[in-house]
């Protein structure tokens, strides 16, 4: 069983239509994993049935027992995160600023205010209409601790691939370089790369690479909209040469690319055979790098 994580340094690049895309290549063989769980949209594409589901809880929340406060104020003074507020002489705890730390406990004289689990968000397991599965999560409003979450996911979906005997975990990671995509990236086989000809496409591109090379993973770099501004795509294609890095494909601007995800289907789905035939050919040079 191979994992592919697809990640791109920024948001907008596609990143999202061809993991689809190739999850609908890899149909029964491929389990996907939506490990953008700040912005989960995976699901508004593969369909999934929430077949299975479970809480899951990450970090502390602080509440006050009202029949033990004594009104001392000592909570609201310590708290750096401006958590607690008093209205008509009563304390409360705003779950949205508290961040857990458990400092008013500490201090609370009349032992009044407990900690417990923070409710984050949820994991699901689901049948997808590729034929495959998929694990996928959503994040609770305001919460945090979103790499957690993502590692949570990617390791279910290990265990299900080993279960169902799949041959891949292929890998919706989160754009940027932050906690969320450094658990993407964790335990990778292959990553894809997925950019544009910009300035900033670039910019974050190798940004992003910088991360991949400290966990020594072999990457491979798609193009997407390659043909929008050649000077960039120029760019792109010289460093993608200065660092040895495969150059998977290009793949055209194509008004197809945008309707598909309007109409709730991947971008091998779309009705360019283009697109398809370069998806197609891509997925297939894709498991060739990860023999």
């Amino acid at each position: 069983m191979k994992e592919i994580v697809v990640i791109s340094g920024k948001g907008g690049t596609g990143k999202t239509s061809v993991t689809a895309s190739f999850s609908y290549f890899g149909g029964e063989s491929v389990i996907t994993a939506d490990c953008d769980v700040d912005a989960a949209d995976m699901h508004l594409l593969l369909k999934p049935d929430f077949e299975y589901s479970e809480d899951f809880y990450s970090g502390q929340i602080s509440s006050i027992d009202q029949s033990a406060c004594i009104r001392c104020g000592k909570c609201a003074d310590v708290c750096r995160f401006d958590a607690i507020r008093v209205k008509d002489g009563v304390y409360r705890i705003d779950s949205l600023r508290c961040e857990g730390c458990g400092y008013c406990a500490r201090v609370c004289p009349a032992e009044a205010i407990i900690n417990k689990e923070r409710l984050a968000g949820k994991w699901y397991i689901s049948n997808i209409r590729t034929g495959g599965k998929m694990v996928h999560a959503r994040l609770g409003i305001g919460a945090d601790n979103s790499g957690k979450l993502v590692a949570k996911v990617k390791n279910e979906a290990r265990e299900l691939a080993l279960e169902e005997r799949s041959d891949y975990v292929l890998v919706d990671g989160s754009p940027g370089v932050g906690c969320p995509v450094v658990s993407s990236l964790s335990g990778a086989n292959f990553v894809i790369l997925v950019t544009e000809p910009s300035i900033s496409g670039l910019h974050d591109l190798k940004r992003v690479y910088e991360l991949v090379k400290k966990f020594r993973i072999k990457a491979g770099c798609i193009i997407n909209k390659a043909d929008i501004n050649p000077e960039q795509h120029q760019a792109i294609l010289n460093f993608l040469a200065e660092e040895g890095i495969p150059h998977l494909t290009d793949l055209p601007y194509d008004g197809q690319f945008t309707r598909a995800i309007t109409t709730g289907k991947t971008v091998a789905e779309s009705g360019s055979v283009r697109l398809k035939e370069l998806l197609s050919a891509c997925w297939e040079k894709v498991k060739k790098l990860t023999d």
